[in-house]
């Protein structure tokens, strides 16, 4: 189906909508295409092509809300499933927060190809797809006694929609994503420890096509023989492959659903400090060619470059529409695109480095974060730092604290960003973190 047509489908299930009695409508039109292999121990586990395509369509009936999804596009099919979603609508409770953004804050068009889908992808042979998981595969394959398994993964995706509102926002999108991933067990006489290396791009020529195996072979070999350590307050450098899981409770105190749901520990706080001066947290959606970048929201709202914490002062929250009528608070989006995390002038070594007694955390192992209070714990695994070096790994610890007080703690930050993510997030480094141990 042409963008057009998706077009043409869309207008006309939007006006029949409004026939049977619908005051506004919203029709989004998904397809995508997505290839993946995985290679187990150089034979091919698995090897699927899909192919998707669905049609979403939100109606708002006399101050009652529904949702619905098909994925039979003909028309006559459409247009009957559709009257029947909306007396089925008719049922529902009444919520006079339900309708459509106000037309003035949608993208009007006219804004700059964000750079997110790559033309190439269609014709790349699947031999090649293959090529790529095994390379990566033998890169770690008998690299070492000690391995019993290693699994290769290759992926992508190519997807073309349209989203149209019954007040006026017509847009649509096309991106495409590639991803490698290689993971590894070991066994030895203390455990059988596992790791793993990923990298990501949006176009092929782009995505690293070397090295997966081998750094996921090292990460896990520097894992074997962990030992205990004692509990206590130390140093943290959180690596940049998982510093997300810490920082993800932070994110969802942000949301418009955690603010009224009072579940958010950051509700109230807007203009306030909330962690240390080093944090200064944008969204930027003009990044060209980035994971996150775009010219408009879910909701069709206009994208807009905006500063999330300021020299440690909180200066936006994510308001959907919906959220936004519910807390009287003008809406931002209720979705993030490309976060930026100001970055310092070290690399993870230099972290490193800069501490005489730590721990640098490279993985979370369970636990989780009061949303109302920020009161969290986590397992965690990692290795022991003295003097700036690396000394051993550490296991069977857990992170105590609460996020109110944790980022006021946090006292560098490197400077290495992961290359395809919409997460520019860099290693993290946080005094004084309560670890128990033994």
């Amino acid at each position: 189906m042409t963008t057009k047509e998706k077009y043409l489908l869309a207008d006309e299930v939007i006006a029949h909508a409004l026939k049977m009695g619908a005051q506004q409508a919203s029709v989004a039109i998904d397809e995508s295409r997505s290839n993946e292999v995985e290679i187990r121990d150089r034979q091919i586990d698995k090897l699927t092509e899909s192919n998707r395509n669905s049609l979403s369509v939100r109606l708002f009936v006399d101050k009652k809300y529904s949702a619905h999804t098909t994925n039979r596009l003909k028309k006559d099919e459409l247009l009957k499933f559709t009257s029947e979603a909306i007396q089925a609508t008719r049922y529902l409770a009444e919520d006079e927060f339900r309708m459509l953004p106000e037309p003035e804050l949608y993208y009007k068009g006219g804004g700059k190809d964000p750079g997110i889908f790559d033309p190439e992808l269609e014709t790349i042979d699947p031999k090649v797809k293959i090529d790529i998981a095994m390379n990566l595969l033998e890169e770690a394959f008998g690299k070492d006694e000690r391995i019993v398994s290693v699994t290769s993964y290759y992926s992508d995706s190519i997807s073309h929609s349209v989203l149209v509102n019954s007040n006026g926002f017509r847009g649509d999108t096309s991106r495409t994503d590639l991803s490698v991933y290689v993971t590894v067990s070991v066994k030895t006489d203390s455990g059988r420890p596992s790791d793993y290396w990923y990298e990501s791009a949006l176009f092929f020529d782009r995505l690293p096509k070397t090295g997966t195996g081998k750094r996921a072979l090292e990460r896990v070999l520097r894992k074997i023989e962990p030992k205990k350590i004692n509990s206590g307050k130390y140093t943290m450098i959180v690596e940049n492959r998982v510093v997300s899981t810490l920082l993800g409770p932070f994110y969802d105190a942000l949301q418009g659903y955690s603010i009224y749901q009072k579940q958010s520990f950051l509700a109230g706080k807007e203009g306030k400090p909330v962690a240390s001066e080093l944090m200064t947290i944008e969204d930027d959606p003009f990044l060209p060619s980035e994971p996150g970048s775009r010219l408009f929201d879910g909701e069709g709202l206009a994208a807009v470059k905006r500063i999330i914490v300021e020299a440690g002062i909180l200066r936006n929250f994510y308001i959907d529409t919906y959220y936004g009528r519910k807390l009287k608070m003008k809406p931002t989006s209720g979705s993030s695109s490309n976060i930026i995390f100001k970055k310092g002038d070290k690399n993870l070594e230099g972290l490193i480095k800069s501490l005489n007694r730590g721990i640098l955390v490279t993985g979370f192992n369970g636990g989780n974060c009061n949303g109302s209070t920020g009161d969290f714990s986590y397992g965690i695994e990692g290795f022991l730092i003295e003097k700036g070096e690396i000394v051993h790994p550490v296991n069977e610890m857990n992170i105590t604290g609460n996020m109110n007080d944790l980022w006021f703690r946090l006292a560098d930050a490197a400077n290495d960003y992961i290359e395809g993510s919409s997460l520019k997030i860099p290693s993290l480094l946080i005094d004084n973190v309560d670890f128990s141990g033994i």
